[in-house]
């Protein structure tokens, strides 16, 4: 295998599968190991920026973060990027999230992220099963910190996409984040711009990168990098632009480690 000198990796259906709520163990030391190696591990994820480091807690240090879709991008504590939305668009989104009777809106801020729950159910899903710091707002309208990526959490599942691309595609990026998340952010902004500003600061060529994904969210990041992987869950559009694939992400790994190929397609 060439030269790596980082591979990064989506969280939620890549890193996590079927339902798991943590990492596995081995991660850790493999991205120590890779670290020993000259191999920086990024963390590339819709998820929000203490999220991650609470879940990469034992190597939170080791990493670089690239969150909310490409909003922001962290390393050595550092922010290196973040993107803003247009706060006109911002409100007459968060108004039609709102308005709607099947969305909760969320408005992930630096350090926590903002709601004002319809049913306090939502409440529980954000705070105890996705794991965000959360603060409730009486007004999402205003909010101490500029708009970045904002989220619609639909509990019955995602099945509107085209609808909201169709009303707000042409102003934002509007990208599947999950079964449950319909994710937001400003125009243009994606995993793909943050992870080339990341590189760009790291003065890392992206054929020189890896990365593993498994949603629609990952197509732009998973074309930039050099070497594209899909996980064996991964929807047939990212498997179909996808040269190589993995079982899991410890998996192609350890191949990694001991110097194997990933496996092709």
């Amino acid at each position: 295998m060439k030269k790596i000198r980082l591979i990064a990796s989506d969280i939620d259906g890549t890193l996590l599968q079927n339902g798991a709520v943590s990492l596995e163990p081995v991660l850790f030391d493999q991205i120590r190991e890779l670290r020993k190696n000259g191999i920086l591990f990024l963390a590339a994820s819709g998820r929000e920026y203490t999220n991650l480091q609470r879940l990469f807690e034992p190597v939170k240090d080791d990493i670089a973060y690239l969150c909310l879709n490409g909003c922001l991008t962290v390393y050595e504590g550092k922010i290196l990027s973040r993107s803003e939305m247009d706060p006109d668009t911002a409100h007459e989104l968060i108004s039609a999230f709102e308005a709607c009777d099947r969305t909760e809106a969320l408005i992930s801020g630096l350090n926590t992220c903002y709601i004002k729950p319809k049913d306090p159910e939502y409440l529980h899903v954000v705070r105890d099963i996705v794991h965000n710091t959360v603060t409730v707002v009486d007004d999402l309208h205003h909010i101490p910190e500029p708009y970045s990526k904002i989220s619609a959490y639909e509990k019955d599942n995602v099945n509107d996409l085209e609808e909201w691309q169709k009303q707000f595609g042409s102003r934002i990026t509007v990208q599947i984040g999950g079964q449950k998340w319909l994710d937001c952010a400003p125009r243009g902004v994606n995993k793909a711009s943050g992870f080339l500003q990341l590189l760009k600061h790291l003065q890392i060529d992206p054929a020189d990168t890896i990365m593993f994904g498994d949603n629609d969210n990952d197509h732009q990041i998973l074309e930039a990098a050099g070497m594209a992987a899909a996980v064996e869950n991964a929807v047939p559009s990212i498997k179909a632009i996808c040269p190589y694939t993995a079982k899991t992400v410890p998996e192609a790994l350890n191949r990694i480690l001991h110097g194997e190929e990933l496996l092709q397609q």
